[in-house]
């Protein structure tokens, strides 16, 4: 049986997730605007995607810990799994609709950009990898459609990529929770007579 206080607790639990997430995808969203306006080429460079892979497990574990936190420091597998989900799939949401919205109506080179730089990277890669102009082409073409997809997605395209990025942000968030899952102590009294 829940009571009010159970029910009280996990929607505040779920408000401090999505604020959580709102802040995280904020910094996201300006570390993203920083990059493309101070060096645009940079976004290409696959040091970057290393450089912001560990920047966002930095940003979810410390969000994961200032949830915990905010909640009183104790959560089950179960709430630490919903909260810790529900703050990643927000904040990659947001990101996501902001990223997109950029590309298409707030700054159109940013498509044009990513596809130049991306693909004489790839070229770069195809050439180094393979002598063979047939096998190079090849993998040029199949770059440019990969990257079209990305910078200029359909709707069902976005849809399908925040439903893989869903299941891989619940593979993220169980791995969270069982790290930083923290059961609230029983104590037994202790009678010394």
């Amino acid at each position: 049986m829940t009571t009010n206080l159970d029910t009280e607790e996990k929607v505040s639990a779920k408000k401090i997730a999505v604020t959580n997430a709102l802040i995280w995808a904020a910094i996201n969203i300006i570390i993203f605007l920083l990059v493309y306006y101070a060096s645009p080429k940079l976004m290409a460079n696959p040091a970057f995607g290393f450089i912001t892979i560990a920047i966002g497990i930095g940003l979810a574990i410390y969000f994961t810990l200032d949830l915990r936190k905010k909640i009183g420091g104790y959560w089950s597998f179960r709430e630490a799994l919903g909260n810790i989900f529900i703050m990643f799939f927000v904040q990659v949401v947001i990101y996501s609709i902001f990223t997109t919205a950029f590309a298409k109506w707030i700054e159109p080179d940013y498509a044009n950009m990513m596809r130049e730089v991306t693909l004489n990277a790839t070229t770069e890669m195809a050439e180094a990898f393979s002598s063979d102009q047939e096998v190079v082409d090849k993998m040029i073409e199949e770059a440019e459609k990969s990257i079209e997809k990305q910078v200029n997605p359909s709707f069902v395209d976005f849809i399908q990529g925040l439903a893989i990025g869903a299941i891989f942000y619940f593979i993220g968030a169980l791995i969270f929770a069982a790290i930083f899952k923290r059961e609230r102590p029983v104590f037994a009294p202790v009678n010394e007579e």
